[in-house]
């Protein structure tokens, strides 16, 4: 029942929000979404706590390049759409991948939030239980290091959903 009402309350349907939250729970929601963009989730916001815990993430992001004389990413917030959209399908969908089960890749969901880059990244995550621990992960893992400090980076969007299964951490990494 938690579960269930994680989910209502952290995807809104436009008009249908929180539609299907009744005795179905997540498979009338994931059933909602079918007509949506090949049946993605739609894009949700965060909530005042996973909205800090992504602020946090950037903050620790930027000390870590700061040590290395990188140039600190500024926040964009195309990007932490699109970041949050995805940690949010992830859950709901119940899969763990950089491309969704209807084989949209990060490059998809960044222009389909009206992001323009000429090269992105992304790191995920999930189950970690705050930003320090997740940054921790992902500095110990040499190609999620590598997004992290990778110069050419000039922009990122952090999406946290915090979930039973989660939370799901996303990073949307991309150039100017």
């Amino acid at each position: 029942m938690l579960r269930r009402w994680l989910v209502c309350a952290s995807v809104l349907v436009g008009s249908l929000a929180f539609a299907g939250c009744g005795a179905g729970g997540v498979q009338d929601l994931i059933d909602d979404y079918s007509g949506n963009d090949g049946g993605s989730v739609p894009a949700a916001t965060m909530s005042v706590e996973e909205r800090a815990f992504a602020d946090e993430v950037l903050a620790l992001v930027n000390q870590e390049r700061a040590a290395r004389q990188l140039a600190p990413l500024t926040w964009d917030d195309g990007c932490a759409d699109a970041a949050y959209a995805h940690a949010v399908d992830m859950d709901v969908r119940g899969y763990f991948d950089h491309d969704s089960p209807d084989g949209k890749d990060p490059g998809d969901r960044l222009r389909a939030a009206g992001v323009s880059s000429s090269g992105w990244g992304e790191n995920i995550a999930r189950g970690q239980g705050s930003p320090q621990a997740v940054m921790n992960s992902w500095m110990n893992s040499d190609g999620h290091r590598a997004n992290i400090l990778n110069p050419s980076w000039r922009r990122l969007g952090v999406g946290v959903h915090i979930a039973i299964d989660g939370p799901w951490w996303v990073q949307d990494f991309v150039t100017p």
